[in-house]
């Protein structure tokens, strides 16, 4: 929808046709349809790892790194195409890359359902991962594009608590599906979804795109492809070696980082550069894909020892404690929405800043955790955490969004969503290995300790909690000492963890309070000829 000279008197941001206007809120159910699968799909797939690792056949019988890749191989597809994908949306019309994104995350989750190996399940995450990479960016470039300014705050709320009802959603209905199906089922339920949302999306959804997207840059896209690859990669190894100095590692993070300067200085140089960097130097822009990052850095991090604690640790079942995460969602869906009241009255950096030092007080909060805690403690932990998050993502989307021109929604939403994506792999894999090491540090003490136990399968035993209850189970009275130590180990290592991300999340307050404009100013649009209807009156 290209945005269009605006006569005198009417405010410019009066650029969305009346009758794609009057079916906006329809539109947004639409996008946050398409964008429920490829959030819900991450979330459930967590429930179904223990199930999936089960030997056939009642699962594949993958390895503890299959099961890593499975995750992995979709992360890194999705990385790395999504500013691709954004850029495409801008040139080619984001409706077409959004329903092409979703036929092929469809296509990929019947493959994945009925994979017959751990390599088959792996090779069609990627494709998933392909799929996902079209339709994240290009939800929310729509949404810029069929709401008016003004509106924008109040619809990018809405946007943001979806993604949080998905996350909850996510391992319940995992939860419920295992206790019915087979594993395949928590991948075939992407397919009525996606049915729906593409027949929806063809009838209600308009088509739009950078009216003067001038000349293709195969090789500035290229350049983003190949970096964010290596980076991603290098991370992901880092986290599954818990070791960010191994050669390996620190040379595939290098040479992404390198890729990637260069390409900031091949889109320096372009007179037909991929992405303007000169929106960078926008505290507005900078600050709040700096904040995505770091928020979801520190978010993932403690998500991924969370699941352990509420499963390993306190023995609830995979559904029990996706019903355990609904707190978060509530508060995500409660006042994300409202949010743009409060930034309204009080500017995105106090909002943001405030928003921050909440999720770091939860972070800290974790310290209350141990083996006995009434879980009423974290559920509140979970609430006021997502009253955090409710009060960060969709006031720095906003800034992010509105600091760009209307047509160049689709690689604004790709930044957003690419920093949020890096932001979270490296907290998975740095937190991640942070609680490992801890973790083995604790245990390996009391392994060591076992008599008649081979070396390998101590140290196996050592890699993580699950490893270490397995071996318990097999030492019959003896191992319940074992399993009590392993508690304890495991609660030390989440609390150093927990330390951490608050940490983190403390870096992010400071980074919005210093450099996040308190209002954000209008972005200047791209000049077009003057012709305000006549693509509108083709759609």
């Amino acid at each position: 929808m290209a945005s269009s000279p605006s006569a005198p008197g009417i405010p410019a941001a009066r650029q969305v046709p009346d009758h794609i206007h009057r079916r906006r809120w329809a539109i947004l159910s639409v996008l946050m349809l398409s964008l429920l699968i490829v959030v819900l799909d991450n979330s459930i797939l967590n429930v179904a790892m223990k199930t999936i690792a089960t030997p056939a056949p009642v699962g594949l019988g993958a390895t503890q790194s299959e099961l890593e890749w499975g995750i992995n191989s979709y992360t890194l597809v999705f990385a790395g195409l999504l500013f691709t994908s954004g850029l495409l949306g801008d040139r080619l019309g984001r409706k077409k890359v959004l329903l092409f994104g979703l036929v092929v995350f469809g296509a990929g989750s019947v493959l994945a359902a009925f994979s017959g190996s751990p390599g088959e399940l792996i090779t069609f995450r990627a494709v998933m991962g392909l799929g996902g990479a079209f339709v994240m960016p290009s939800t929310l470039a729509i949404l810029m594009n069929v709401f008016e300014r003004d509106e924008q705050p109040k619809a990018i709320g809405i946007w943001a608590g979806g993604v949080g009802l998905a996350i909850a959603i996510g391992p319940i209905a995992g939860g419920l599906l295992l206790d019915h199906f087979w594993w395949g089922s928590v991948f075939l339920v992407n397919v009525p979804i996606v049915l729906i949302a593409l027949t929806a999306m063809i009838l209600l959804v308009p088509d739009s795109k950078d009216p003067s997207p001038g000349r293709l840059d195969p090789f500035g896209v290229l350049l983003s492809v190949v970096g964010l690859v290596l980076l991603v990669y290098g991370i992901i190894k880092g986290g599954q070696l818990a070791d960010f100095t191994d050669p390996q590692v620190l040379g595939t993070v290098l040479g992404g980082l390198v890729v990637l300067g260069g390409f900031v200085l091949h889109q320096k140089r372009s007179d037909h550069p991929s992405i303007d960097i000169g929106y960078f130097r926008k505290p507005a822009f900078s600050a709040a894909v700096a904040a995505i990052a770091l928020v979801f850095f520190a978010l993932m991090g403690v998500t991924f020892f969370t699941v352990f604690y509420i499963q390993s640790v306190r023995g609830y079942t995979p559904l029990q404690a996706g019903l355990l995460i609904l707190p978060l969602a509530a508060a995500q869906m409660i006042f994300a929405p409202r949010a743009r009241l409060v930034v309204a009255r009080f500017g995105s950096r106090v909002v943001c800043t405030v928003g921050m030092l909440l999720v770091a007080v939860t972070m800290s909060g974790m310290l209350l955790l141990d083996t006995d805690t009434p879980i009423w403690v974290l559920e509140v932990l979970f609430f006021v955490q997502g009253t955090g998050m409710a009060h960060i993502m969709p006031p720095v989307t906003v800034s992010i969004m509105q600091s760009l021109p209307r047509e160049k929604a689709g690689s604004g939403s790709a930044l957003n969503n690419t920093f949020r994506q890096v932001g979270g792999t490296l907290g998975v894999a740095v937190l991640g290995s942070l609680l490992s090491t801890t973790y083995r540090n604790g245990i390996q003490g009391k392994l060591d300790a076992l008599p008649g136990v081979p070396a390998d399968i101590r140290h196996a035993a050592g890699e993580s909690i699950e490893a270490t209850l397995g071996l318990a189970g097999k030492l019959g009275p003896a191992g319940r000492t074992l399993a009590d130590s392993a508690e304890a180990a495991f609660i030390h290592a989440m609390h150093v963890t927990a330390l951490g991300s608050a940490a983190v999340a403390v870096v992010g307050a400071v980074v919005v309070a210093v450099f996040l404009p308190g209002r954000t100013a209008p972005a200047p649009r791209v000049a077009v000829p003057h012709e305000p209807r006549k693509a509108d009156a083709q759609r």
